[in-house]
């Protein structure tokens, strides 16, 4: 394999990093809570409105924007559609993480279908895959690969909310603590009132139901490999406009690394988003290209 087919798989893990870290970092599904302090009650009942209508809103447009320390993959843009219910996802992504390799392509188009992402890695990688441009990248695969039965159910159910679906940003920020109205502000134009919450490692991970799959053994481990990574906490703001809708999502984690930061900008919700797989012999699978990667550096493996 030549070496810009080698860059070429480790742009793919850095990109694959950034969606798994972001879903990881969003995803959830829990409704908001009943009976909130009577003191809270005009925030709550703002958000929990927005939630029953962004849930019921199904898909958005979005423009998306990463920002993580260098060696995380640096600043990434993402535009497109997605879907919630069921996850359907189709962007474009640009930025720092693809210019690890001297051919890589400027941007990338990902489409999410049947719970597998599909990344557009343009004509060089075509030209020495036989033709095959789109790298298929299942998760889930990847988590079971690692051996890690908790970090294999967290990915696998992760991938329901690797779509970032804001109504259940909206269903996680119910549950802070320290839920409070910052003000009135305009966001591209638009009127719209601001809100921010917090919530600790062990907070967000309670009020995150995509990990009730875990065993209480495996959450513990989990909560323990989070704590001992440096992470600290998650800052979540929205920003809702007049129709009840979010118009700005800010999603902060804390890392010693540097803060990682997701703001996505919302429009046109209710809008059809239709996402098909490429063709079979148009796709390449990233576990089998680092398996063959693998078998290179070490001959003795084959």
């Amino acid at each position: 394999m030549s070496m810009s087919a080698w860059k070429r798989a480790g742009v793919s893990l850095t990109l694959a990093a950034v969606v798994a870290g972001v879903a990881g970092c969003q995803s959830g599904e829990k409704k908001p809570a009943a009976g909130a302090a009577k003191s809270d009650a005009p925030v709550t009942e703002v958000l929990t409105a927005a939630y029953k209508k962004t849930a019921a809103a199904k898909s958005a447009k979005v423009h998306m924007t990463v920002t993580s320390p260098a060696a995380a993959g640096g600043t990434m843009e993402m535009d497109g559609t997605m879907g919630w219910g069921p996850t359907v996802m189709d962007m474009t992504m640009k930025g720092e993480a693809l210019q690890a390799a001297p051919d890589a392509p400027e941007q990338v188009r990902m489409i999410m279908a049947d719970n597998v992402m599909f990344m557009d890695m343009g004509a060089s990688a075509a030209a020495e895959m036989d033709g095959k441009r789109w790298m298929k990248m299942d998760l889930g695969a990847i988590a079971k690969a690692s051996g890690n039965a908790a970090a294999q159910k967290q990915m696998t159910r992760g991938l329901e909310g690797m779509n970032q679906d804001p109504a259940q940003q909206l269903a996680l920020l119910l549950e802070s603590p320290n839920l409070k109205h910052v003000g009135a502000e305009k966001i591209g134009g638009v009127a719209t009132q601001h809100y921010k919450g917090s919530l600790s490692v062990a907070e967000m991970l309670s009020a995150n139901k995509s990990l009730d799959v875990l065993s209480a053994e495996e959450r513990k481990a989990l909560l323990a490999n989070v704590k001992k990574s440096g992470i600290t906490g998650y800052d979540t703001e929205v920003w809702v406009d007049g129709d009840g809708y979010p118009r700005r999502m800010n999603v902060g984690v804390d890392n010693p690394q540097g803060e990682i930061t997701v703001v996505a900008d919302y429009s046109d919700y209710g809008t059809g988003v239709t996402v098909e797989a490429p063709p079979a012999g148009e796709t390449f699978d990233l576990m089998e290209m680092l398996k063959g990667i693998g078998q290179a550096a070490d001959p003795a493996t084959t």
